[in-house]
């Protein structure tokens, strides 16, 4: 990864007390940037990685797979990086063209809609929870299959059922078990992750381009 030299007494800090575990290295990026950007070495515990989640997700990544979040505060956390590598498209649920609906949040209609139009995409979900229940309904009803979905939602009331529902789908994912989460650590997850695809696939990229 590449971080200045202001940064390395922080990530020394963070590998010191992370110690042992049992992630790859892969994963342990994910984890350490995480915490980098939240000073909360709870989240080691509370990260989960399905299988291929890694793999998948810098596979679509390097493919331009369009992005879709829920919330313009990861849109406008991820997008510089995502434009200064893969230059995936990022669209947001909150910008979605939706018509009005009583039982369901902006987030979540426009969610939906727009995993509707990008059945195959990458699903990132930082903040609004009724999103992911609405992207898991999906999943589950076999309308989309997504080629990665980062569940990071905080939350007190059905955010642990959708986080579950999330782990039992199949699909490739990335979440947060729990009550805890924000669009920080979502935004962590994927600019980790874009780099981690650019090692892997950056100069493939640019022999294309």
């Amino acid at each position: 990864m590449e971080w200045h030299v202001s940064d390395a007494q922080s990530l020394a800090i963070i590998d010191r007390e992370i110690g042992d575990h049992l992630f790859s290295p892969a994963e342990y990026e994910i984890v350490r940037r995480v915490v980098y950007a939240t000073a909360d070495f709870e989240y080691k515990s509370l990260i989960r990685f399905s299988n291929q989640a890694m793999q998948s997700g810098a596979a679509a990544l390097a493919a331009r797979t369009t992005i879709v979040v829920d919330v313009p505060m990861v849109q406008v956390g991820i997008a510089p990086h995502i434009q200064n590598k893969f230059a995936n498209p990022v669209y947001c649920s909150m910008e979605a063209i939706t018509r009005p609906q009583r039982e369901k949040t902006q987030a979540a209609w426009g969610i939906e809609t727009l995993a509707r139009r990008y059945p195959e995409g990458i699903f990132v979900v930082g903040q609004a929870q009724t999103a992911l229940t609405a992207l898991v309904e999906l999943i589950e009803s076999e309308e989309i299959k997504p080629a990665l979905v980062i569940g990071t939602p905080s939350g007190f009331v059905g955010v642990d059922a959708a986080k579950a529902r999330l782990n039992d789908s199949m699909i490739p994912h990335i979440r947060v078990d729990g009550r805890k989460g924000s669009a920080v650590v979502a935004v962590a997850i994927v600019n980790g992750l874009v780099d981690l695809a650019w090692q892997a696939y950056g100069q493939e990229n640019r022999n294309i381009g």
